[in-house]
Formats: C-alpha cells, structure tokens, sequence
C-alpha cells in the first residue's frame, strides 16, 4: 500500500492473542511526524484489528513517507484491505 508495509505471520503456538508491531523508520520524518503516524497506526489497528486481524499472528505495520499525508479513511480503507489480502 502506498502508506504502509503490513507484514503478518502466524506463530503457531496455539495462542490466539494478536500482536502489533509499528515502525515508522527516521526517513519519514522527525519525532513529531513518526509519532503522528504511530498513532495514526494504533488507532487504527483499536478498530480494525478485533474484527479484520488474524488471530495467533503477529502483524508489523511499516510506516512509508506518503502515509503521513494521507486521510486517515483512505488508511483505513487500505489496511481493510490489506488485511484482506493477508486472510487468504
């Protein structure tokens, strides 16, 4: 996507807890920006992730410098999607 990188593997340990990673890496920005854009990341992993996510899985988001800019519903549109795409 053009605002992140999602990353998902399944651990196979039989637990199903979810967990997130975030990196937004110092290309992107300074502190300020890298946090907005944690942030930005975390609130959307709150709505999206205990519906859409894969239990048992751990999921990394990487930040990309054209994610700081973009509206947070075309985030969300494109982590439902990408989420999507990591189900199958």
């Amino acid at each position: 996507m053009p605002g992140f990188v999602l990353l998902v593997r399944p651990r196979g340990d039989d637990d199903p807890v979810m967990r997130l990673g975030i990196t937004v890496t110092k290309k992107i920005g300074n502190a300020v920006v890298r946090n907005r854009m944690k942030r930005r990341f975390r609130a959307l992993a709150r709505e999206l992730f205990p519906t859409t996510g894969i239990t048992g899985a751990d999921h990394v988001l990487i930040g990309r410098a054209g994610g700081v800019e973009r509206d947070f519903d075309q985030l969300r549109t494109e982590l439902i999607k990408a989420l999507g795409k990591t189900a199958r």
